[in-house]
C-alpha cells in the first residue's frame, strides 16, 4: 500500500518556501525603512533560515534510514526542493550583502575579510554547482559518480561553512552558541547512519 502523500510536496514546497522567504526578507528590512539595519536584519535572517533548510537537506537520508516514519519519508522524498530552497534562502542572502556593500561600504569592509570572500566564493560555487545538478537531466549529464562526489563533498564544505561562520561569532555572542548544536546534531544522524549501514555506503549529502 503506497504512502498517501501531502499537499505540500515536490515543486508546490520550494514556490512556497521561496516566496516565504521573499516575503520575510521584504518584510524584515521593511522594519528599518529599508536602510542598512534593516538589511543587515535580511543578512542575519537568510543566514539562520538558510542553517534551517541546510540542515533538513543534509539529514534527510540519515534520518529515513535510522527512523522511518512518515515525516522522515516526506523529508526524503523533497531533500531536492529542501535543498533548493536552501539555495534560494543563499541568494536572498547574496542579495542582501550585495545591497549591503552598496549602502554602506566603510561598514561593509569592516565587517568582511579577503578570508570571507575566498571561502564564501568557494561556498557559493558549490551551492550553484549542486542547485545545477538537482534536476534529473543536470544530474544524468555528469552521471552518478561525479554527481554523488559534488553533493558529498560540497555537503560537507557547506556544513564546514556554516560551522565557522557561526563558530567565530560564539566567543562575543555566547547564544550563538546554540547554532551549532543542530549542525552537530546532523554530523552525527549521518555518521551513526553510515555506522549502521552493513554495505558500508555514504549516506548522500542531497
Amino acid at each position: 500500500m503506497s504512502e498517501r502523500r501531502s499537499w505540500l510536496e515536490g515543486w508546490r514546497l520550494l514556490a512556497v518556501l521561496c516566496v516565504s522567504l521573499v516575503a520575510l526578507s521584504l518584510w524584515i528590512a521593511s522594519m528599518r525603512q529599508f536602510e542598512v539595519e534593516g538589511v543587515r536584519m535580511v543578512i542575519r535572517f537568510t543566514a539562520r533560515s538558510s542553517l534551517l533548510l541546510f540542515c533538513l537537506a543534509f539529514s534527510a537520508a540519515a534520518l529515513a534510514r535510522l527512523w522511518p516514519n512518515a515525516w522522515t519519508r516526506w523529508q526524503k522524498r523533497n531533500r531536492r526542493y529542501l535543498g533548493l530552497s536552501f539555495a534560494a534562502s543563499h541568494a536572498i542572502h547574496a542579495v542582501a550583502i550585495m545591497t549591503f556593500a552598496g549602502m554602506d561600504p566603510a561598514g561593509f569592509a569592516e565587517a568582511t575579510s579577503a578570508a570571507s570572500y575566498v571561502f564564501g566564493g568557494i561556498g557559493y560555487g558549490f551551492i550553484i554547482a549542486m542547485g545545477a545538478t538537482s534536476f534529473d537531466r543536470t544530474a544524468a549529464l555528469i552521471g552518478p559518480r561525479a554527481w554523488r562526489a559534488l553533493h558529498l563533498v560540497g555537503g560537507y564544505y557547506l556544513w564546514l561553512q556554516f560551522m565557522v561562520s557561526f563558530g567565530k561569532r560564539v566567543p562575543t555572542m555566547p547564544l550563538y552558541a546554540a547554532f551549532l548544536l543542530p549542525l552537530l546534531i546532523v554530523l552525527a544522524l549521518r555518521m551513526i547512519a553510515m555506522a549502521c549501514d552493513p554495505r558500508g555506503q555514504t549516506v548522500p549529502a542531497s
